[in-house]
């Protein structure tokens, strides 16, 4: 008889998306309101106090043609 479990995981990716077409990209001040509202969702979804660092990789940015991508993911066990 074989011994194992299984289980199902859930992943939730958060994006906030900036444009930032070429050739002149996003102003710095969108990308930073993008970046604290992230930020602050991340602090929340994860119980962080707003003293507390968040870990070095806790948002990803990403650039593409058209946008800067700022986000996180979140996985979940399903019950």
């Amino acid at each position: 008889m074989a011994t194992f479990t299984a289980r199902t995981i859930t992943s939730t990716r958060r994006e906030w998306v900036v444009p930032a077409a070429e050739p002149w990209g996003a102003p710095a001040a969108e990308v930073g309101k993008a970046w604290a509202v992230a930020e602050l969702a991340y602090r929340e979804q994860h119980n962080l106090p707003a003293e507390q660092p968040l870990r070095d990789d806790a948002l990803l940015f990403k650039v593409t043609d058209e946008a800067i991508v700022i986000s996180f993911t979140t996985e979940e066990t399903a019950r």
